[in-house]
């Protein structure tokens, strides 16, 4: 897929104003500080579409961008940063759950999961919490480039092992880079493949 125009539309905490839920979407959603805006940038080719920054936490809003005029790329806000009073972290929660439980046109959300770390209890909470709502998701591990390949290996296996403790089968995965761009082809032609 080649992106010819990602355009900005709106940011809210509000689900119903969202827009029209009238083409498919597509939401990435992760722990706060797990490369998201990065992520969403290199796929777009945009540097400074999705607001990077150094203090994580920092998307507290459903940001919609509108992509080749056929589909939306949604920025969900990070969830799980411990430097956040708990009522903040319960309002994330809050504009997170109101979010996949009520968008018709969602037609995939992106979970990202930093593949340095080991696997995170929240992060497997979360997803738990997706299949018993039904939300259709796929993995997208960031952050590659910062490990060997016999370890990103390894920690990738490890994940595999702790979601079959509850999954039946391991939900679809991608593995990227922004730094080096890669993963970017195989995500797109993904989203390609699901708009049809």
């Amino acid at each position: 897929m080649k992106i010819k125009k990602a355009e900005f539309v709106i940011s809210n905490t509000d689900v119903r104003k969202c827009p029209k839920p009238d083409m498919p979407e597509y939401a990435f959603v992760g722990r706060s500080n797990v490369g998201k805006s990065s992520l969403i940038n290199m796929l777009l080719e945009r540097k400074k579409l999705a607001k990077t920054s150094q203090s994580p936490g920092k998307t507290l809003l459903i940001n919609h961008f509108l992509i080749n005029k056929e589909w939306y790329l949604v920025d969900l806000p990070g969830y799980g940063y411990a430097k956040i009073s708990k009522s903040k972290r319960e309002e994330i929660a809050n504009i997170i759950n109101k979010y996949v439980n009520n968008r018709s046109n969602l037609y995939c959300l992106f979970v990202l999961i930093d593949v340095r770390h080991s696997p995170q209890k929240i992060d497997l909470e979360f997803m738990e919490w997706l299949g018993q709502n039904k939300v259709p998701f796929t993995i997208i591990f960031t952050k590659a480039d910062k490990l060997k390949n016999t370890k990103l290996e390894d920690n990738i296996e490890n994940y595999k092992t702790s979601l079959l403790k509850s999954w039946e089968e391991i939900p679809d995965f991608f593995v990227s880079s922004s730094t080096k761009k890669s993963g970017r082809e195989e995500i797109l032609e993904y989203i390609e493949k699901l708009n049809k």
